[in-house]
């Protein structure tokens, strides 16, 4: 019994960093290339007897669904969406991170750079904008390819993981990192759209309804494990006399 109630009382911890997890999507419904976490622990729960939930025979993995998000006009000149698999790189000291989030901006050398102020990679380098050209004078084809007023001035360093996309790693603001191992791609048939940006694949109504089924098994288990202790005092103040 002892074992039993260690194992639940294990669960009870995941369903908790399941809820946590929801929070976290439901905090970043409005963020821009945001890409929602997954686990699957509680719906594993509710497929499976009570006792052989408990075992630890069910996925504790957290994945992330890469799936698009809705693309949101904005007409901006320097915000981008990304249609297909793939992702911008940026630049860090660190090394190179992935995103989908395509707001960008001018730092005081005419680069562009992240909404951070990191670099965003082109493929021959940082893609510098000249200081006499407007930003209303850029145009980006759909292919990442940059020009000012006709004149080509750089192209976007577009990637993809293809199988290895689910080992990336979260490393906040929407960016990932990739680990040892995991090469990045040229893309295919990956599509740049100029003045769009690419909203957060988060469902509300998903979450929410995700939220409460956590929720009440949280609530079942505490609730058993009570019990079983409350059983083991009684048994404890008996057999002391």
């Amino acid at each position: 019994m002892n074992e039993l109630v260690a194992q639940i009382s294990s669960g009870v911890d995941e369903l908790t960093r399941e809820f946590n997890i929801i929070v976290h999507n439901l905090a970043n419904v409005s963020t821009v290339g945001y890409k929602r976490r997954c686990n699957a622990f509680a719906k594993s729960l509710m497929d499976q007897e009570p006792t052989a939930a408990a075992s630890g025979e069910v996925s504790l993995n957290t994945t992330f669904d890469f799936s698009e998000g809705e693309m949101v006009r904005t007409g901006r000149s320097l915000d981008f969406a990304l249609c297909g698999k793939g992702f911008f790189m940026v630049e860090t000291p660190q090394g190179p991170l992935y995103t989908r989030n395509g707001i960008f901006h001018l730092n005081q050398n005419g680069q562009i750079v992240d909404s951070d102020g990191r670099i965003v990679a082109g493929e021959a380098g940082p893609i510098s904008i000249p200081p006499n050209a407007g930003i209303s004078q850029l145009s980006v084809s759909s292919d990442g390819n940059i020009s000012v007023d006709g004149t080509s001035i750089g192209k976007f360093k577009l990637v993809d993981f293809k199988d290895g996309e689910s080992e990336l790693v979260a490393v906040g603001a929407s960016c990932f990192q990739a680990p040892e191992g995991i090469t990045a791609e040229p893309p295919e048939n990956l599509i740049v759209k100029q003045g769009f940006q690419e909203s957060s694949n988060v469902q509300m109504v998903e979450e929410l309804v995700d939220m409460m089924m956590v929720s009440r098994l949280y609530e079942a288990n505490v609730k058993f494990v009570s019990a079983q202790n409350d059983i083991s005092k009684s048994i404890i103040d008996v057999a002391m006399g």
